[in-house]
């Protein structure tokens, strides 16, 4: 009987320096253990944007890079994609450095230079079983069991964590608060397991909607919260603008019994100043609330 060989982990190098690359190139080649796919991306704009994507099961990030230096890098890169895991793997060897980025999220730092091939490969391999785990572990408490969207705590806990990467780069931030409009006369009307199907098709809208890296989560009942970041006023408006499309394409579809109507607001800061999460929830729940009172009050009951 024929082995089935494992399937090759595929990883992305954040790395800058071509002759780092062929040294890597190499060891991984060298290596025992199971074959590794290397992407090879120099800058990291270019490496966030191959890692919304997806597909992409550990990245190897140096954290001298031609648009980005030092800790931010890791920043940077976790808050974007913090369902991969992270491998630092640079120069810069600084114990400081070190610390926090583990603590921060990084499941290994390693040092050029002073890691064997073999102790590359373990440290990928190693890392995804880690961040698979601890990820099984924070779903049982983050993560909302009806839609599988964050839940209250998620949003709060991977929000912070947001703002002070937005602090620290100077990038904006954009949240989105959004109410299903008339759940209570679904479920009164057609019954409560069509309420659900109703939060379960909207949460599915909101995924297919937004980014990979934004953060997506049901706070509760029928209102939900996005949060973005690294995100223009311009492009938070072509989001909505998309989201609001797609929810008129379910309801053209006249496929269910009911229809998909929401209330949303939303704020935009620049990252520059200190703010606290819960002041933008309020300020984007007031923005929802103003809109949803302009509606027909047929639509609120």
């Amino acid at each position: 009987m024929t082995a089935v060989s494992p399937r090759a982990i595929r990883v992305l190098l954040l790395e800058h320096d071509p002759e780092d690359l062929d040294a890597l190139r190499k060891a991984l080649a060298d290596a025992r253990g199971g074959h590794v796919d290397l992407e090879w991306i120099s800058e990291l704009t270019t490496g966030l944007e191959r890692l919304s994507q997806g597909g992409i099961d550990a990245v190897l990030l140096d954290l001298m890079l031609p648009d980005s230096e030092g800790i931010v890098t890791f920043e940077r890169t976790y808050a974007f994609a913090p369902d991969v895991p992270i491998v630092v793997l640079t120069s810069v060897d600084d114990e400081g450095v070190a610390i926090a980025t583990v603590q921060g999220g990084a499941q290994d730092y390693l040092v050029k230079g002073e890691v064997s091939s073999a102790m590359v490969v373990k440290s990928i391999r190693y890392a995804i079983e880690r961040h698979r785990l601890l990820s099984a572990l924070r779903s049982l408490s983050l993560i909302d069991d009806l839609t599988g969207l964050h839940n209250r705590r998620g949003f709060s806990d991977l929000g912070e964590q947001y703002l002070k990467l937005a602090r620290r780069t100077a990038r904006g931030v954009v949240l989105v608060y959004l109410d299903l409009d008339r759940l209570k006369t679904i479920n009164d009307t057609l019954g409560h397991h069509v309420g659900d199907h109703a939060l379960i098709k909207l949460s599915d809208i909101l995924k297919a909607s937004f980014r990979r890296s934004d953060i997506i989560a049901r706070m509760g009942g029928d209102e939900f919260a996005v949060l973005a970041v690294e995100a223009t006023a311009d492009g938070a408006a072509l989001l909505l603008n998309r989201l609001r499309e797609r929810i008129d394409d379910f309801n053209h579809g006249q496929r269910e019994s009911y229809q998909l109507t929401v209330s949303i607001g939303m704020v935009r800061h620049d990252g520059e100043d200190r703010v606290r999460l819960e002041d933008l929830l309020t300020q984007a729940d007031a923005a929802m609330y103003e809109e949803k009172r302009g509606k027909p009050k047929a639509v609120l009951r």
